[in-house]
C-alpha cells in the first residue's frame, strides 16, 4: 500500500460518523473488508456506500443477478480487490465455479439470460452508459423489465466508488477473499 493516500482504519481510529457503520459491517461479515475500512476516512463516502448498497440488496434482482452484476463491473473496471470479493460471494452462493470464471475472463455465459444481464452490465460501464438498442433488446428480451434496466445503474454505481477508490488507492486483499486473487 505505499503510496496511498488513504489508509484502512479501525473502528477506533475512525471518525465518529463512521464507526456505527463499521460496526455494522464488522458483525455482518465477521470482519471489516480493508477496501470498507479505507472508505471509513470519509463518513461521507462510507455511508452513501452502504446506503446504496442496501438499496441494492432491497431490489428486483436475485442475489446471484445482483452478485453477477457487480462482479461483471469490477471485471470491466479491472479492479482485483473488488473482481477477488465478489468471486468469493458468488461461490458462497453456489454459483459453479466455471460461471464464475467465464465472468473474470469476459466470456458468454451458457444461460442466455444472465449473459444478457452481463452484457447489458459490461456495455453500460465501458461505453459509459450508452448503450446499444440492440443490447437493452437482448436485455429485454431475456425477461428483465425495463425498471430492472435502470436498477442495473446501482451495482454500476456502487463498483464505479468502489474500483475507482480502490484505483487509486490500493486496498490489501483480505484473507477471506485471498483464494479468489486476480492471477
Amino acid at each position: 500500500m505505499k503510496n496511498n493516500i488513504l489508509l484502512p482504519l479501525t473502528i477506533e481510529a475512525a471518525p465518529a460518523d463512521s464507526r456505527p457503520t463499521l460496526e455494522a459491517i464488522q458483525k455482518g461479515f465477521g470482519f471489516i473488508p480493508n477496501l470498507m475500512a479505507t472508505f471509513a476516512n470519509s463518513p461521507t463516502v462510507l455511508n452513501g456506500y452502504m446506503a446504496m448498497d442496501a438499496a441494492w440488496e432491497k431490489g428486483t434482482f436475485t442475489p446471484v443477478e445482483r452478485s453477477l452484476v457487480l462482479l461483471a463491473a469490477s471485471v470491466a473496471n479491472q479492479c482485483d480487490y473488488c473482481t477477488a470479493a465478489h468471486s468469493t460471494v458468488l461461490k458462497a452462493l453456489k454459483v459453479p465455479a466455471d460461471v464464475v470464471a467465464s465472468v473474470r475472463a469476459g466470456k458468454s455465459l451458457a444461460d442466455t439470460k444472465l449473459d444478457a444481464l452481463l452484457q447489458y452490465t459490461k456495455e453500460i460501464v465501458n461505453e459509459r452508459g450508452h448503450v446499444s438498442r440492440n443490447t437493452l433488446d437482448v436485455f429485454l428480451a431475456a425477461g428483465y423489465t425495463k425498471a430492472q434496466a435502470i436498477e442495473v445503474l446501482i451495482g454500476v454505481a456502487l463498483k464505479t466508488v468502489s474500483n475507482y477508490v480502490n484505483h487509486f488507492n490500493p486496498a490489501t486483499l483480505d484473507a477471506a477473499f485471498q483464494a479468489e486473487a486476480v492471477k
